[in-house]
């Protein structure tokens, strides 16, 4: 068994992700523009490129838009140059806390990620002062009640790393970054939907946070997801109902 009860941070997550479904376009256009314009825009040669048009299409982004932001990231159309910033800080109880931004701004951008951090009690730290407390790598997690044999036999035969059994009875997949497409082809083609699919900084230890403390830390938490260039926030607080 491992780690404290996520579902209800998992589900708050996807609620988090359908409320903001306006805004999840703009980052996915951001991402693939970046994608394409660091390694070039052939999905089939560009992992990162391949993984966030799969992301556009899981939410019925069209054609033409995705097009247009790999030929904006390629240079074959005009369009805002956005370069990647990471900012880490520590939330409520000590929560490490991980921000990814993509932003044509860095001034703005740091300031209002400060902003977000002070105002709902956290603060912003140096580079490098959390980052160590995660591993980045591709994550599946699976419904409470879906049969852990049945993921674990087809994930290790596609090229998972590890399964794991939550207390909550979820299931979760961990794979190196570059297997995470092979993974989630056959765990497909077994007919298992997980609830969530994702390249992730997984935290390596937890900060369970209840009372209070975890509303305060969820308010942070939204605080940076509203931000505009705001991408990922990633943190080890599980928040207790």
């Amino acid at each position: 068994m491992a780690g404290h009860s996520k579902w209800a941070n998992i589900k708050h997550k996807k609620a988090v992700t359908d409320a903001k479904r306006g805004k999840i376009f703009t980052r996915l256009i951001r991402e693939i523009t970046v994608a394409a314009r660091m390694a070039g825009a052939d999905p089939n040669m560009n992992p990162r490129l391949r993984l966030a048009m799969e992301k556009a299409r899981d939410v019925n982004m069209s054609k033409d838009n995705i097009e247009n932001a790999i030929k904006r990231g390629a240079g074959a159309l005009e369009g805002a140059n956005y370069d990647e910033v990471r900012y880490e800080g520590y939330g409520i109880a000590g929560a490490a806390v991980m921000v990814d931004c993509l932003t044509d701004n860095r001034t703005r951008t740091v300031a209002d990620v400060r902003h977000a951090f002070v105002k709902h009690g956290g603060n912003l730290g140096t580079d490098g002062s959390v980052g160590f407390m995660f591993k980045h790598c591709g994550q599946f997690i699976f419904a409470p009640g879906t049969s852990e044999d049945k993921v674990m036999e087809v994930a290790l035969e596609a090229g998972a790393e590890d399964v794991l059994a939550n207390e909550d009875d979820s299931v979760e997949v961990i794979c190196a970054i570059s297997d995470f497409s092979a993974v989630k082809q056959g765990l497909a083609k077994a007919g298992l939907k997980p609830e969530l699919a994702e390249i992730t900084m997984k935290p390596l230890s937890e900060t369970v946070i209840s009372g209070d403390d975890a509303l305060r830390m969820q308010k942070l938490l939204d605080a940076l997801e509203a931000l505009d260039d705001v991408q990922e926030v990633y943190t080890t607080a599980i928040l207790d109902e």
